[in-house]
């Protein structure tokens, strides 16, 4: 397995932000974790990937207990094993898209491989904006940026949080058809958060996230 929870508890300012059940995700599996607002998706990527310690229980990534490790400890772990697609994107506004493909892979490998930049630029449809900025892509092609920038690591685990929250219904399909095509192509185990019903079913897997019993409605 390369992703193993407990059942997990969060509490931000005395607030229950976030319950679930343990779940056990393979390497190379597909999965959605399903939820609506307040469910507490984000908190759990967090927590997934080494940002938040949860109140109680606990995540192995690839046979490593998160909370049991060093911050640089876990900081490395990120970096060799997971890479995400914030839904803010997050791109280096004063760089184009290649020079911010060029920065992830060098940051998270200490060089850049041109050749490598290159394919996913053509992988993710954006040769003929290559040397634009992110101010001047549309959303969609900044997403399609995004996840290239998230796969120059060729990480193990491949985190979308809430990818086509911003889309119309041909552009959400073409987006959940380019994160699984990505996570094929190098290996990666793909987990998206979303509360996005028009991903379900469209994946192998779902893991249904409900609201802290605190703050449900």
């Amino acid at each position: 397995m390369l992703i193993q929870v407990d059942a997990l508890t969060h509490r931000i300012g005395g607030r229950a932000v976030l319950q679930t059940d343990a779940f056990n995700i393979a390497r190379g599996e597909h999965t959605l974790l399903l939820g609506p607002s307040g469910s507490g998706k984000s908190t759990l990527i967090n927590i997934i990937t080494g940002l938040r310690t949860p109140i109680s229980g606990q995540v192995t990534i690839d046979g490593q207990p998160m909370s049991r490790l060093s911050a640089p400890a876990r900081d490395a772990l990120r970096r060799r094993t997971v890479a995400v697609v914030f839904q803010t994107l997050r791109l280096v506004s004063a760089l184009s898209v290649r020079q911010n493909l060029a920065l992830a892979q060098n940051l998270a490998q200490g060089r850049a491989d041109p050749g490598a930049i290159e394919d996913l630029i053509d992988r993710v449809g954006l040769r003929h904006r290559a040397d634009a900025r992110p101010r001047e892509l549309s959303q969609g092609e900044a997403q399609r940026a995004a996840i290239a920038r998230a796969l120059c690591a060729r990480p193990l685990l491949l985190v979308a949080d809430e990818p086509t929250s911003a889309l119309d219904d041909d552009n959400a399909e073409a987006m959940a058809q380019l994160l699984v095509s990505s996570a094929d192509a190098t290996g990666a185990t793909l987990l998206i958060a979303t509360h996005d019903n028009r991903l379900k079913g469209r994946f192998p897997r779902t893991i249904a996230l409900r609201k802290p019993a605190e703050v449900a409605a």
